[in-house]
This record gives C-alpha cells, sequence and structure tokens, in this order.
C-alpha cells in the first residue's frame, strides 16, 4: 500500500495515469479558461463599468443643468421680486401724486365755490340793501311827512331827507342803533 493511500481513500485514482490525464485536463481546462472565457468576462465587466461611468457622468451632467436651471430660476425670481417692489413702489408715488392733484383740485373748485358763493352774497346784500333804503326811505319820508306835517312829495328833497337819515344810522355805533 502507498502512503497516500490511506490519506486519499476512495479518492485515490487505481492507475497513476490517471492523475496526469486529470492534471493534462486540468491544465487544458485552464487555458482555455484563461485565453477564451477570461477575457469574454474582462470584456463584459469593461462594457458594463464603461455604461456605468456614462450613466454616473450623465446624472452628474443632468445634475449640473439642474443646478443651473435653479440658480437661473433663483435670479429670475429674485429679479421679478425687484420689479414688484418698483412697481409697487411707482403705483404708491403715482397714487401720491393723484391724491396731491386731487387735493389742490378740490381747494381750486372749493375757492372757487367760495368766491362764487361771497359775490352772490354780496350781489344779494347790495340788492337787500338797496331794497332797504328805498323801503327805509319810504317810511322815513312818510314818518318825516306825518311828523313835519307837510308833505315831502318832492323826490329831491326826500331823498336827500332819506340819505342824511342812513348816513346817520350808520354813522351810530351798533350797540345804539
Amino acid at each position: 500500500m502507498l502512503p497516500l493511500e490511506g490519506a486519499l481513500g476512495p479518492l485515490l485514482p487505481e492507475h497513476p495515469e490517471e492523475l496526469v490525464i486529470g492534471i493534462v485536463l486540468f491544465l487544458i481546462i485552464w487555458f482555455v479558461a484563461w485565453k477564451v472565457v477570461v477575457p469574454r468576462f474582462e470584456e463584459m465587466y469593461a462594457e458594463r463599468t464603461e455604461e456605468i461611468q456614462g450613466g454616473i457622468e450623465k446624472a452628474e451632467a443632468a445634475q449640473a443643468e439642474a443646478d443651473a436651471a435653479r440658480d437661473e430660476y433663483r435670479a429670475q425670481l429674485a429679479t421679478a421680486r425687484d420689479e414688484a417692489a418698483r412697481v409697487r413702489e411707482d403705483a404708491k408715488a403715482q397714487g401720491a401724486a393723484i391724491i396731491a392733484d386731487m387735493r389742490r383740485q378740490a381747494t381750486e373748485e372749493s375757492s372757487r365755490l367760495l368766491s362764487n358763493a361771497k359775490a352772490q352774497i354780496d350781489a344779494e346784500r347790495a340788492t337787500a340793501v338797496t331794497q332797504l333804503r328805498a323801503e327805509v326811505g319810504g317810511l322815513a319820508i312818510t314818518l318825516a311827512g306825518r311828523i313835519i306835517g307837510e308833505s315831502l312829495d318832492d323826490d329831491a328833497r326826500a331823498a336827500r331827507t332819506v340819505d342824511r337819515f342812513i348816513a346817520d344810522l350808520e354813522t351810530q355805533p351798533a350797540g345804539r342803533a
């Protein structure tokens, strides 16, 4: 019995040639795998690596594009906010100008209305004074004629008497009248 016979048991070949043929076949299979199978695995590995790398590069490019679009959007948003603020300020300024213009127009209109009212009041006052003078003059002439006992039908004399009477009334203080 051989020294390895006990250690290998049933795995020990009956003929030593089998061992040599097994080693040769192993070397042939290993050589074929090394020349044919391993390069194909390497090609597939390289292709997949390239695909993955291309995908990563595409993803990075898409991320960079998205970042650029986001930055552009933020810039546009900031510009829009600035524009909105400017429009609000312009609207406030226009509103203030419109209010000032309306106040000026209202002031002018009220001044015009006041001056028209004052002129109308002055005209009515002058008319009232004229009518009052005529009535007071007529009453004064009638009263004077009764007091004196003579008729004051002469217009010139009556007018002088009325004018003198009204002048005296105007010169007296308001409390005594």
